[in-house]
């Protein structure tokens, strides 16, 4: 300081314009960083540790924001296997847990949900799953935003107008989809042999999508009126119990199991099934995907992962 007070005041001037740009550069880092919308918050470790127990220590180092923010969802959108998990625990956040989202966390759900809409643009699948997605958040959104006086989401009331704003564009563009007929000549599903044909049907889980193949051609609208396939159906997502609380019969007095489907889909949650999931660790009590290199001191780490729903995930941060 001694030394500083010496010097003439043009060597005053040009220090303190180089402090001044260090100051500068690093908010300009930071901003890159936190605030411009297309940018995610990257962390080179891909797996979180879930603390033991609901302690105050737990609260305050692992939240649901942070384990959003680390568990890589960019790029599990990107495999087949992991799509409708990482769906599934969008739809979750957005029907009740997006208050417990950071600021930074909050970005990373847009923009995850963002790459989710365009994937679904490009390769025209999953568009239904997709839009009740974006139904959901927009529903919980409008409730939020009405109480943002209450200092229920954080951010600016604008932000929040502006990602509305960008999720009916999105709900526009899924509903202007085209199907188009692929190129290839070859064989198609009503060229198989039936037995072929309804043993590709039993392996859809979800009704609707039985209802909207057997849209396609007369022969699949027989063949998705099956009662059997129904009735695998509904002893696939439901229990004997709430089949036998639900039971409809048709007017020949047999039971209408494709009726029984939908009523009970109305009244209890269905089974859900996932090529791949995110793992808990017992021994080390770290959440990683499958696969992923965490510091287990396990002899056998394999042998100690616990496979999580999206709600089982969901309630890891719940206190």
């Amino acid at each position: 300081i001694h030394s500083f007070c010496k010097k003439d005041d043009h060597n005053k001037e040009n220090l303190f314009n180089s402090l001044n740009y260090d100051v500068a550069a690093k908010k300009r880092k930071k901003d890159l960083l936190n605030n411009k919308a297309k940018i995610q918050y990257f962390h080179q470790e891909k797996w979180i540790y879930v603390h033991k127990g609901s302690t105050k220590e737990r609260h305050g180092y692992c939240t649901l924001g942070e384990a959003f923010n680390r568990l890589d969802f960019s790029s599990a959108i990107l495999d087949s296997r992991r799509f409708n998990y990482v769906v599934r625990l969008l739809e979750l956040i957005a029907k009740s847990q997006l208050t417990s989202l950071s600021g930074i966390a909050q970005k990373n759900y847009m923009n995850i949900l963002e790459k989710v809409v365009q994937k679904v643009l490009e390769d025209q699948q999953n568009i239904r799953l997709i839009r009740e997605l974006l139904q959901t958040l927009y529903t919980s959104l409008c409730t939020l935003v009405q109480r943002v006086g209450k200092s229920v989401l954080v951010g600016n009331i604008n932000m929040w107008v502006h990602r509305m704003e960008s999720i009916l564009h999105w709900q526009q563009q899924l509903n202007n989809i085209q199907i188009t007929r692929p190129a290839f000549k070859g064989t198609t599903l009503t060229d198989l042999p039936l037995c072929l044909q309804l043993n590709i049907m039993q392996r859809l889980s979800d009704g609707r999508d039985l209802v909207s193949l057997g849209q396609v051609a007369p022969d699949l609208q027989v063949l998705s009126e099956d009662r059997l396939l129904w009735k695998k159906l509904c002893q696939y997502h439901f229990t004997d119990r709430q089949i036998r609380k639900w039971l409809i019969l048709s007017d020949k007095g047999q039971l209408d199991w494709k009726k029984m489907y939908f009523k009970l889909a109305r009244c209890y949650p269905r089974k859900e099934q996932y090529g791949d999931t995110l793992q808990l660790c017992r021994h080390c009590h770290i959440l990683s995907w499958k696969g992923t290199d965490h510091p287990c001191t396990a002899n056998n780490p394999e042998t100690c992962s616990t496979s999580l729903s999206p709600q089982d995930f969901i309630n890891l941060f719940r206190f």
